[in-house]
């Protein structure tokens, strides 16, 4: 795996990749973009709002806030939630929520492969070292 140089002999810089940013707006919010999209995939993972995260290092008070912001945004929840503690509580994508995932990631890739073009041309223009 390629890492970005730091100096250090014998490291490697890493090679110029694109990483498109999508965010999707509604009435003057973000209603999903990078960090919402990696929140509901940890989420997915994790079974668990403060799990997910901690997986991304951020406050269980802003997952929070990013979940509730989602949910207004769509016309359904994406994420559900049950309470109960450790034991009986947890969180999951409403299917509503697995489809704005999974379309948002497709977004993502088509932007990726529609830019890619333009993208290998400014490569070009990058400093080699």
């Amino acid at each position: 795996m390629q890492r970005r140089g730091d100096g250090a002999p014998g490291a490697r810089r890493a090679a110029a990749r694109l990483r498109p940013r999508l965010r999707v707006e509604a009435r003057g919010e973000i209603a999903l973009g990078p960090g919402k999209a990696d929140l509901l995939e940890a989420i997915t993972e994790t079974g668990s709002i403060r799990a997910a995260a901690e997986r991304l290092g951020m406050s269980y008070a802003r997952a929070w806030q990013l979940v509730r912001a989602m949910n207004r945004s769509f016309a359904e929840p994406l994420v559900e939630t049950a309470r109960g503690g450790r034991r009986h509580g947890g969180s999951r994508l409403s299917p509503t929520g697995a489809r704005a995932l999974a379309l948002y990631r497709a977004m993502e890739a088509a932007a990726a492969a529609g830019a890619a073009r333009a993208f290998a041309r400014l490569e070009r223009l990058l400093r080699k070292r």
